[in-house]
């Protein structure tokens, strides 16, 4: 059997668990690779699935509940637009999870159909969730640093003009996995795993092709946004803010941008390295070959760990959210026992702005923070 770190063996495009037609790869042996995924991945998957689906499912029905308690929808900013389509793609990500699962906990038992489905989907809100959040970040740079128009900027057409282009483009990039996603057989083990083949045609140059697109779509545009965006956001407020308001901005800003790196950084560098002995410029070997695959398996679980934070991140963190949130859940129990003040609140809710937001359509969204 040979291997190679550079092709994928799960469900994403990613991961590097072996290749057949590499004349340059030496044998190396899979089995404590594969033993280590069959114990480590399926826990890893439900535990994020669970979060996320709990988390994104939530911020759905208070999106919803505000929505109807508005006289239009039109009401909408741009950021709880994004924030809308950011939770509908994480919770479809999270949604495929359960299937990969099962395949880690005994082999891929779904047919090529659904292998083709679930992986255009993974590499679908993959991209999506990541460019979601740089239009957040750039909507609330728009807001705070230039103050753009409140009529403007609430035009929900726009906004979901913006994200239907968003989609078409990550469906369209999405497409290489129902053109090369199929089940193969591992050697050495006889399990079938839904995976990427690239053994036809030029598969150097797709592969590397993919991963750089991965890498600039990915993380490295969506990184330079969102850098940029809130180091200028922080710099106007430091010239309008309260030293509270700088503090709490500045503590949210840092959550916000070290949450993203850990969870994909670590990943990307690891394609990097993958993409660099693809190239020839490292030396293979079977112990790289083995860091890689078992560096790949654990870092790409904690890139889609993201989705399980960003309504953390994005939503919870908003006044105006958690006042829907509680009211949707003491319409839920009835307001049973509940005190007379924490009905009181209902009223001073219904200002305008956006929900993930403070009051003001254009004051701090990092303002918000306890």
């Amino acid at each position: 059997m040979e291997m190679t770190t550079t092709e994928d063996y799960g469900f994403s495009a990613d991961y590097p668990f072996f290749t057949e037609d590499n004349e340059f790869a030496a044998p190396c042996s899979l089995n404590k690779v594969w033993h280590f995924t069959q114990i480590y991945a399926p826990v890893v998957y439900v535990l994020v699935f669970i979060l996320a689906l709990v988390g994104n499912t939530l911020v759905l029905c208070v999106v919803r509940r505000y929505r109807r308690s508005r006289h239009s929808p039109c009401s909408f900013s741009l950021t709880d637009t994004f924030l809308l389509h950011l939770a509908v793609s994480d919770l479809l990500l999270a949604m495929i999870l359960p299937f990969f699962a099962v395949q880690w906990t005994h082999e891929w038992v779904f047919g090529v159909g659904v292998c083709k489905v679930a992986g255009a989907l993974f590499s679908l809100n993959i991209y999506c969730g990541v460019l979601f959040l740089a239009c957040i970040s750039f909507d609330r740079y728009l807001a705070i640093v230039h103050a753009v128009q409140t009529g403007w900027r609430r035009n929900t057409c726009l906004a979901q003009m913006a994200c239907a282009v968003i989609w078409v483009c990550c469906l369209g990039l999405s497409a290489v996995d129902i053109q090369f996603r199929t089940v193969v057989r591992l050697p050495g083990n006889d399990r079938s795993v839904c995976l990427i083949d690239y053994s036809t045609g030029n598969s150097e140059k797709w592969q590397l092709a993919m991963q750089l697109l991965n890498l600039i779509l990915g993380f490295g545009l969506p990184l330079l946004v969102m850098l940029y965006c809130y180091i200028r956001i922080f710099r106007s407020l430091c010239s309008t803010s309260s030293r509270r308001q700088k503090r709490r901005s500045l503590r949210l800003i840092i959550t916000l941008v070290t949450v993203f790196l850990v969870c994909w950084a670590p990943y990307n560098a690891l394609k990097m390295t993958d993409s660099l002995l693809r190239l020839g410029l490292i030396t293979q070997s079977c112990s790289l070959n083995h860091v890689l695959d078992i560096g790949i398996v654990v870092t790409e679980s904690l890139g889609l760990s993201h989705c399980a934070f960003n309504p953390l991140l994005y939503g919870f963190v908003g006044v105006k959210f958690r006042r829907e949130l509680a009211q949707m859940c003491k319409a839920l129990l009835g307001c049973v026992g509940l005190p007379k003040w924490t009905q009181s609140q209902g009223p001073s809710r219904r200002t305008t702005g956006s929900f993930s937001s403070v009051d003001s359509e254009n004051t701090s969204y990092f303002s918000v923070m306890a």
